[in-house]
Formats: structure tokens, C-alpha cells, sequence
């Protein structure tokens, strides 16, 4: 098993026990985008950020007068009203309000997503020590671990509803639904390895004939009975929760279908920036979603049998088909998106010591956030699979879909007013100004699906709670064996001082090795080793740290940082290597981007020899974890990339040398 302390060491500002060592700055570098925005952005943005809350149209009406939901919604003008009044201000609150107006503010050098919230709390108020800091930090692990379980059923539920749209045009072929959608599935999944970087240039125009479409259907929707567009009005959406909340509190489960990838918008932000992804929104989607969602509601305001399927029922007859198809494409799309979504989401918690480093894979020689992770490529595909033969329709599959979203956003709204607290120093009457009714508004929704916890709402639940176990318990495990390995690597520059005065008797022997780290407050276990019990120390010896910055990526002219230890002629040197939380690091590559009139020359990357230290992990009796968890953190470490493939090493000048801890 490879060794979980060869993984990078966390982020920059604080060592192994949580100091604070290097306040250092990091310059900007991040993928916010500056400058005039491109229309290029904003067709990229439509077909990668929006697929997810773009296809919500298809299922969100539908599924609120699902006559078979266990709290149903009656079919009348109030309620109808009610239902797409409630729709569009909530969108309109949580999406435009929560992500567009205030959470996407807090970039972390232009990256977004709940993860950029954690690195932020950890940036900022991490080293203070604060106790609600952490309580918060494990809050957004929490929100991330949610977005496990939405990875799972976005495929499921996006394309279940759109190739139920066959039934709309045959009943007969409703016996195809699933099969058909379990082959699509496992067709996307087959091509993840090969990654994105050749079907993203046709995802924005597809993405734009489904807004284009949507709209236009939504239009003639609207035309037949032009009295739904007083849906608009707010009082339709307060006299329905307020006036029936018996009914319109059960509907709101349901509703929240259509706030569904709200975090994709944020997640996203870097790849396209702010302001295309927000332009998307105001002049595309936005409308095009209104559109349809008034649309439908105009559809069963003429006809309540029109419930079944509105969203496929608002086309005419001959236009169903193409519009199956395209909506199976569009669902496909948002299924991508999620999926490399869960890919970003697994490398950045890697990188920052929540799971351990994976097999990753880059697809693009030129986009470095197209990613390819098999280990969670293979477990989403198992799993989206056994929800897609469980539950067999999109409408049973919402119940537990809303679960992840609103608890996602909670998570997000919640770290945003204590980063602008930290970050900005906003004053409390302004945060709680804000806070108060946003928080209102989804406490409401995660009340509302916590009455669907036995129809489904438990299957999020339960993957976000296995995930956010995995993470904090790796956390956990982690601080025990980076503990127990620094005490006995003991002090490197005491270590240099021994071998500068010759109390240890070694050979010199040609060549240059390099030793992976830590830091360069411990002497490598591989160097120690091979003095101690070999006798000897190469000609020129490289100590080299990765660390992790808060950053999605460094600059090549900062990444390395070189420290002779005191000692400028004994061949020995100490070479910190920073990595930003998204990038890969390449150990070989970044040796030879070091100045030759630094080393003399002597620094070949392609001649020297790799040394790594493994560790075989067991359970021991010090009461460090409960045993299950001890259990837990030992299994989950077999699932380790190797330590010389993440780091670029190459195989035949690699060395590894093993000992073991008890946890």
C-alpha cells in the first residue's frame, strides 16, 4: 500500500498540526475570467453549466401533481397558479439571489463551488483557531459530500424523464423506458476516458437549440391561455403556501426541482467566469425556463389530464419524437456535467486531504479541469444503474432528488455569510439582513423533503453521510500517521548537522537522488533509511516538499522555492514545490524548470534516482479512533493511487522502501 503521508501536506499556511507557517500571499491565478466577455463563453457556459437546472423543466411540473406522490397536490386554478408562481420566485431567490447576486462573489481566485468556500474558511479563518471556523469547514464537507449523492441521481433522474417521453408518443413503448435507459447510461459512462475535450464543442449548441426550443413551446403554451402569466405576481406563491399550506408545503419538495444544479452555476464559475456564466442566465436560460414553466402551467389550466406529461404535451403530435431526442441529449449533457463535476470535487478533496490521491487522468492537453477519475467513474456508473432498475421513474427518483439540492444550497448560503464575514468584515445587521430570509427560504425546502424521508429523501442522505464519514475519518487518520511519522523522521536539519560532522560513516556514492517529503522540518523515512542501514548518500541529494496552495494553480516562475539547509557544499538541498488544489503535481517536470545556475548543472531529472517511503497501515490499540473507524481508515487507504504514477516518477529509477504504523 502506498504511503498516505506521500500525499501533498494540505494547504500552504498551516503545517501538519494546524500552525499557521507561511502567510505569504499567493498571487492571483485562478480561472476567473477577465476582460471583455466573448460570446465563445458564453455558448461554452450554456452547454457545460446549465444542463443540469436547464433540463428541470422536463420533470418539475410534472412531478408536483404526480397524482401518486404520498402528500398529492389537487389539480385547480389556485393551485396551479400557486405552483408556478412558487417556481419562478424560487428561482428567482435562490439561483438569481443566493448565487448570482452574493455567492459568487467569493471566488477563491476565480475558482467557485462549496470547495472554494472550504479553502476559503480555511484560508482565512483556519489559523485563528476558531472553534465555529471548523464546525463550518466540516458543514461545507458535508454540502460537498451531498454533492455525491446528486452525481449519482442527476444521470438517473435526467434521463429517465426524458426518454419517458416515448410514452407520450407511444404508450406501448413505456416497457422500453428503463432499458433503454440503463444502455445510455452505461454508454456515457463508457466514454468518460476519453473525456470531454472532443463532444464539449457541440454541447453549447445543442444546449442552445434546447433553450430555443423550450421557450417556443413555452410561448405557444402560453398563447392559449395568456391569464397564467399573473403567476408573476408574488402574491400568487404567498396566498398558495400561506393560504393552503397544508398542501403548498408538501408541494415545495417537488418545487425545488427546478433550483436543481444551482451549484453547477457556482462550481463552474471558473472555467467560464462570472459574467459570461451570469449573461447565460439573464439573457438564455432564465427566460427559457419562465417560458416553459409558464407554458405547462397554461397546458393544465386548460386540461388537467395534461399533468401526465406536460412538458412533452405542450409540442404537438408530430414534434414529440425529435423533442425526445433532443431532450435525451440535452439530460446527457447535464448528466456530463455532474459526472465531471464529481471527478473536480474528488482531485480538489484529495489535494486539500479529505480522501486519499486517486488515479487521475487529464483528457485535454489544453483545458486542465478535464479530468477523468476511474475508480469513481466505475462506483457512480454501478450506482446510478441500481437507482435507475430501484426506483424505475423519474418521479419516484425526485422525492430523493431535492434532498441534495437544498441541502447543498443551505451548506453554500450558510459558509458564504461567514466568508463575507471573515473575508470583507461585513457587519452583522448586513449579514443577518440578508441571511435571515434567504436561510428562511431553504430551511423551508429542507423541511419540505425531510416529509419524503421514507419515500426516498433517506437515499441522499445516506450517500452524503457515508461520503462525509470516508472524508472526516481520512482527515482523521491522516493527522495520526503524519504525527507518528514525523516523530520518528526526526529533525532534517539535525539529521544534516550529523552527517555535515561525520557521526554517521557513510559511503559517497555518484549520482543524484531525490528524496519525497513532507516538509523540510522532518528528514524523509527513505533518507534515514538508506543512510542508516545502507551506509551511504549520493553525490547530490534533493529534498523535495509538494505543497498545496489555496489556489487553483500556481505560476511556473513561483512554484519552486530552494533552500541549501545551511549547507552550500555538501550537496544536499532542500526544493519546495507548490501545486494549486487543482492541479496535478509532476515531480520530474517541475526539477527541470529549476534554474541550471542554481545546481551548477548537475541536475538532470532524467538521470537522478526516486526514493519513496511506503507504509503498510494496521489497526493498532492506542485509542487514537474508534475501531470501526480505525477499520474504515485502513480500507479506504487500498484505494491509493500509486505514489510514483500521481507524482510522475519513472518506474525503472524509482526506489521504495516500506515500514508500518498502527493507526
Amino acid at each position: 500500500m502506498q504511503d498516505v503521508s506521500d500525499a501533498p501536506a494540505g494547504l500552504a499556511v498551516v503545517d501538519a498540526a494546524g500552525e499557521p507557517v507561511d502567510d505569504e500571499p499567493v498571487p492571483h491565478t485562478g480561472g476567473a475570467i477577465r476582460g471583455p466577455v466573448r460570446s465563445a463563453l458564453v455558448i461554452g457556459a450554456l452547454g457545460v453549466v446549465f444542463g443540469d437546472i436547464g433540463t428541470s423543466p422536463i420533470y418539475t411540473i410534472q412531478t408536483v401533481f404526480n397524482p401518486n406522490d404520498p402528500h398529492p397536490v389537487p389539480v385547480s386554478g389556485d393551485s396551479v397558479f400557486g405552483v408556478v408562481s412558487l417556481a419562478f420566485w424560487s428561482v428567482m431567490i435562490i439561483v438569481t439571489v443566493t448565487y448570482f447576486v452574493l455567492a459568487m462573489r467569493a471566488d477563491n481566485n476565480g475558482e467557485g463551488g462549496i470547495m472554494a468556500l472550504i479553502t476559503l474558511l480555511r484560508k482565512w479563518c483556519g489559523h485563528r483557531g476558531s472553534r465555529q471556523a471548523a464546525m463550518l469547514a466540516a458543514l461545507g464537507i458535508f454540502g460537498a459530500s451531498l454533492f455525491f449523492g446528486d452525481s449519482m441521481i442527476t444521470p438517473a433522474i435526467s434521463v429517465l424523464s426524458a426518454v419517458e417521453g416515448l410514452e407520450t408518443v407511444e404508450p406501448s413503448l413505456g416497457g422500453i423506458v428503463v432499458p433503454a435507459t440503463a444502455v445510455i447510461i452505461v454508454l456515457l459512462f463508457l466514454v468518460q476516458r476519453r473525456g470531454t475535450a472532443v463532444v464539449g464543442r457541440a454541447f453549447g449548441p445543442v444546449m442552445i437549440l434546447w433553450f430555443a426550443t423550450i421557450g417556443l413551446l413555452g410561448i405557444t403554451g402560453i398563447a392559449r391561455n395568456p391569464e397564467i402569466l399573473k403567476a408573476l405576481s408574488p402574491t400568487y406563491a404567498l396566498g398558495f403556501l400561506f393560504g393552503h399550506i397544508g398542501v403548498a408545503f408538501f408541494a415545495l419538495a417537488a418545487i425545488v426541482l427546478a433550483v436543481t444544479g444551482a451549484e453547477a452555476l457556482y462550481a463552474d464559475m471558473g472555467h467560464f467566469g462570472r459574467r459570461a456564466i451570469t449573461r447565460a442566465w439573464l439573457i438564455v436560460v432564465l427566460p427559457a425556463c419562465m417560458l416553459s414553466y409558464f407554458g405547462q402551467g397554461a397546458l393544465v389550466l386548460d386540461d388537467p389530464a395534461n399533468t401526465s406529461s406536460p412538458f412533452f404535451l405542450l409540442a404537438p403530435g408530430w414534434a414529440r419524437l425529435p423533442l425526445v431526442l433532443l431532450a435525451t441529449a440535452a439530460t446527457v449533457i447535464a448528466s456530463q456535467a455532474v459526472i465531471t463535476g464529481a471527478y473536480s470535487v474528488v482531485s480538489q478533496a484529495a489535494q486539500l486531504g479529505y480522501l486519499p490521491r486517486m488515479r487521475i487522468a487529464h483528457t485535454s492537453e489544453h483545458a486542465i479541469g478535464q479530468i477523468y477519475v476511474p475508480w469513481i467513474n466505475w462506483l457512480l456508473m454501478s450506482s446510478v444503474l441500481v437507482l435507475v432498475f430501484t426506483f424505475r421513474s423519474s418521479a419516484a427518483l425526485a422525492y430523493a432528488y431535492g434532498m441534495t439540492a437544498t441541502g447543498t444550497i443551505t451548506c453554500t448560503t450558510v459558509l458564504f455569510f461567514y466568508v463575507s464575514r471573515a473575508r470583507w468584515g461585513t457587519p452583522w445587521w448586513l449579514i443577518g439582513l440578508g441571511a435571515v430570509p434567504l436561510l428562511s427560504v431553504d430551511l423551508l425546502f429542507v423541511s419540505a423533503n425531510l416529509t419524503k424521508l421514507l419515500h426516498g429523501a433517506w437515499l441522499p442522505l445516506m450517500i452524503a453521510l457515508t461520503a462525509f464519514t470516508v472524508m472526516t475519518t481520512w482527515q482523521r487518520g491522516r493527522e495520526i500517521v503524519t504525527a507518528e511519522r514525523e516523530r520518528r523522521e526526526g529533525s532534517l536539519r539535525q539529521f544534516i548537522e550529523d552527517l555535515h560532522a561525520g557521526k554517521q560513516p557513510i559511503q559517497r556514492i555518484r549520482g543524484t537522488a531525490v528524496f519525497l517529503s513532507r516538509g523540510k522540518q522532518t528528514a524523509p523515512l527513505a533518507f534515514r533509511a538508506n543512510v542508516e542501514h545502507n551506509r551511504v548518500l549520493h553525490e547530490r541529494v534533493v529534498i523535495m516538499s509538494i505543497k498545496t496552495e489555496p489556489v487553483p494553480r500556481i505560476p511556473d516562475d513561483q512554484r519552486v522555492v530552494i533552500d541549501h539547509l545551511g549547507y552550500t557544499d555538501d550537496g544536499i538541498m532542500h526544493v519546495t514545490a507548490r501545486f494549486g488544489y487543482m492541479e496535478t503535481p509532476d515531480v520530474p517536470g517541475t526539477l527541470a524548470t529549476i534554474d541550471p545556475a542554481i545546481t551548477e548543472g548537475w541536475l538532470d531529472p532524467d538521470q537522478a534516482s526516486y526514493f519513496l517511503s511506503t507504509i503498510d497501515l494496521q489497526r493498532g490499540d492506542a485509542p487514537t479512533m474508534a475501531r470501526w473507524r480505525k477499520r474504515l481508515f485502513v480500507a479506504t487507504s487500498h484505494i491509493t493511487a500509486d505514489a510514483a504514477e500521481y507524482f510522475g516518477l519513472p518506474r525503472g529509477r524509482t526506489v521504495i522502501m516500506g515500514s508500518h504504523i498502527d493507526v
